[in-house]
C-alpha cells in the first residue's frame, strides 16, 4: 500500500557574511511529495570565491545531521554521494537536491550548505 504524504522541510546555513545561501526564491521551506515520486529542493548561493563546494545534510529529530552529499562547483568538480538515491546538480549560483524515490521515512530537516576555498 502506498502511502500519500512526505513532508520535507529545507533549511540553510551559511559560512561568512560575504558568502551566503539559501533557499532559491520559488523554493518553500515546507515541501510535501508522495512516497516514489521524485521530490527536488533548490537552495541559491552568492560567493566571489570560484573555489565552490556545496553539501546537502539531513537531520531527524534528535539526531544528528547526516551527511547526503558534496558538490562542486565553478572552478571544482567534486562530488562525493553517501545514498545513491539522491543526485545533485549545480550551477554558478546555485544547487538542487533531487531523492528519486522518497520514502516516509526521508521525512526530515534538509541543509544545503556553502564551503568556499582560498582563491
Amino acid at each position: 500500500m502506498k502511502r500519500n504524504l512526505l513532508i520535507i522541510l529545507i533549511i540553510t546555513s551559511g559560512v561568512f557574511a560575504a558568502d551566503q545561501i539559501e533557499p532559491s526564491e520559488d523554493q518553500e521551506t515546507d515541501v510535501s511529495g508522495k512516497e516514489g515520486k521524485p521530490v527536488i529542493l533548490n537552495c541559491s548561493y552568492e560567493t566571489s570565491s570560484e573555489n565552490v563546494f556545496l553539501y546537502w545534510y539531513r537531520q531527524y529529530p534528535n539526531r544528528a545531521l547526516q551527511y547526503l552529499l558534496l558538490r562542486g562547483a565553478r572552478q571544482q568538480s567534486d562530488s562525493n554521494i553517501a545514498d545513491h538515491r539522491f543526485s545533485s546538480t549545480t550551477s554558478s549560483s546555485s544547487t538542487e537536491l533531487t531523492l528519486r524515490e522518497p520514502r516516509l521515512a526521508d521525512t526530515a530537516l534538509y541543509y544545503c550548505a556553502l564551503r568556499v576555498g582560498a582563491q
